[in-house]
């Protein structure tokens, strides 16, 4: 935006008397006289006036919602107030159009300008989400897309016939940020064993391009539960500002390699990857395991990292998903491995989780549930923003 641009906004944003707020629907009397100054601060959710500014102080108790706007009317003799919740409060010769206040909003409002004529307004939330009453007339939003920074304000063009939105400068914690994920396996392995099938070096020793995974009982495959979580924390970490990488971007293919997972990955110069996995062991066991890697060489420059990362999933997918530690596979959740080549070759800090054992029956019943995949994206996606955020 040019300079100009932003002058001209400053203007019509100080002429609307834009700011940030919001309230339940309520026409309140004024309190006459006028303060060149204040002796003192002001009250919580009170309006001052200075200089020619018609009405005197007003402040609202009891509230349900802050309050984060003000629009004057054209005659300057009323305003209107909105709050977080997008209540109205009308002062003067302010009128009432309506609110969002038995509404629940996705996000609150901050901002509110009012119409040339006064008969009516718009209320923007902070996702660029506009609502229009009376008069206000409809000409677009950023309600819904992936926003950088959140919207803190708007203003009226003079015609009524368009509006300005502002956006603050706040940065989302993992902006600048990429992540690394990799779901297990694929969802056509099964058709092609001459090509999984194929041996590669994982750095330490001959394995397999790939396998097909395992499967609960009923059917409901690794490959697939892998990619539903994988999706999901991707959503959240592109929420969280990261540029994230995965391996594959469907569930309808076949590989790649294990070999070129990793090379994805260490390409992408990954901050931080998970390999996203569901166990095939035994029957009677339960719970999770996080692998990490052991120093082979290509992967010795990450294996402090590695373990910082491995300690701090282990904490959140524990607390946020309701399955336990395994008791059949590691100590205490965690289990150094050197026979995998995702570990074994990777150059970026990294680890593998085992997020429950699919030849369980009470596991299973987890695992195949949108809830508990949800559940165990979001303790990854709060591992890995706890980690880059102290990296």
């Amino acid at each position: 935006m040019r300079s100009g641009g932003l002058a001209l906004l400053a203007v019509l944003l100080i002429a609307a008397m834009v700011t940030i707020s919001w309230a339940p629907n309520r026409s309140l009397s004024s309190v006459s006289g006028r303060l060149p100054h204040i002796a003192s601060l002001p009250s919580p959710n009170s309006v001052v006036p200075f200089g020619s500014a018609s009405l005197g102080v007003n402040a609202l108790d009891n509230l349900a919602a802050p309050i984060v706007g003000l629009a004057a009317t054209p005659d300057g003799q009323g305003y209107w107030l909105v709050a977080s919740d997008g209540g109205i409060f009308t002062f003067g010769d302010a009128g009432f159009f309506g609110s969002t206040g038995a509404l629940t909003l996705n996000r609150p409002i901050v901002g509110l300008a009012a119409t040339p004529d006064g008969l009516g307004y718009w209320l923007v939330a902070s996702d660029g989400g506009i609502f229009t009453f009376g008069d206000a007339g409809f000409f677009g939003a950023e309600g819904g897309a992936q926003l950088a920074a959140p919207a803190v304000g708007m203003a009226a063009t003079p015609t009524g016939n368009g509006y300005w939105l502002v956006f603050g400068s706040q940065q989302r914690p993992l902006a600048g940020k990429v992540v690394g994920i990799d779901p297990g396996h694929n969802g056509l392995n099964y058709t092609a064993p001459q090509v999984i099938n194929q041996t590669v070096w994982n750095g330490q020793e001959n394995e397999a391009c790939d396998t097909t995974g395992t499967a609960t009982d009923s059917g409901y495959s690794e490959a697939q539960f892998n990619f539903n979580v994988a999706t999901y924390l991707q959503a959240d970490l592109v929420a969280e500002g990261a540029h994230v990488v995965m391996t594959r971007y469907d569930n309808s293919g076949i590989g790649p390699c294990v070999t070129t997972r990793a090379a994805i990955l260490n390409n992408a110069h990954a901050d931080v990857a998970v390999d996203i996995h569901a166990d095939g062991g035994p029957a009677s066991g339960r719970g999770f395991t996080v692998l990490e890697p052991v120093a082979d060489g290509p992967n010795s420059g990450v294996i402090a990292a590695s373990d910082t990362f491995a300690a701090l999933l282990r904490t959140t997918f524990l607390a946020d998903t309701g399955m336990p530690l395994s008791n059949y596979d590691g100590i205490d959740g965690l289990q150094p491995r050197n026979d995998l080549a995702g570990l074994n070759l990777t150059t970026v800090p990294k680890v593998l989780i085992e997020t429950g054992n699919m030849r369980n029956a009470t596991d299973a019943a987890l695992l195949v549930t949108p809830a508990f995949q949800q559940a165990a994206a979001s303790a990854m996606a709060q591992a890995i923003t706890t980690y880059l955020s102290g990296a």
